[in-house]
């Protein structure tokens, strides 16, 4: 069976039908996998500053960390909940898009990156967590993270204008 296939039967499901055809199901869904968006990656953005060491460098990371990732994953889930089921709901539109599949690279892109991020330069976070700027492993971390989610942003939105 291939993705294809899947993306077929998807499409064809109960559930794929009702949200595509209701006049209310896929705007409400639409609307909160944005918002979910805007605060996710809001707080994502906030954080990639101060790995860049372009704001709130009077703060330490460890402090924005705590107080920010809880937030971002929540909404995170809430997002990924949501384009799940706008997936659904146009999923062979959606694999046949090449903005769908730069929007999936750049996802699991940005994946990678805060995995690399967690596994190496975190776990050192006590030896420059109070600098003004971080290492520059952490600055790359942010930058990646900031260029990956620019990515997947302006590729989810042209896919959505393309359809």
């Amino acid at each position: 069976m291939s993705v294809a296939d899947i993306c077929q039967w998807l499409h064809d499901t109960s559930i794929g039908t009702s949200i595509r055809e209701s006049l209310w199901l896929f705007p409400v869904i639409d609307a909160i996998h944005v918002l979910g968006l805007g605060l996710s990656i809001g707080t994502i953005v906030w954080f990639d500053l101060r790995l860049l060491g372009l704001k709130m460098t009077d703060r330490s990371v460890s402090e924005l960390w705590r107080q920010l990732m809880p937030y971002a994953a929540v909404v995170f889930a809430v997002m990924f909940i949501s384009g799940t089921l706008l997936f659904w709901s146009e999923a062979v539109r959606a694999w046949n898009s090449i903005f769908f599949k730069i929007k999936l690279v750049a996802l699991l892109l940005a994946g990678l990156n805060a995995l690399i991020f967690q596994l190496t330069v975190h776990r050192s976070l006590a030896l420059w967590d109070k600098q003004p700027v971080p290492p520059i492993q952490a600055r790359i971390a942010g930058l990646l993270s900031l260029l990956l989610w620019g990515t997947i942003i302006a590729a989810g939105r042209t896919m959505a204008y393309t359809f």
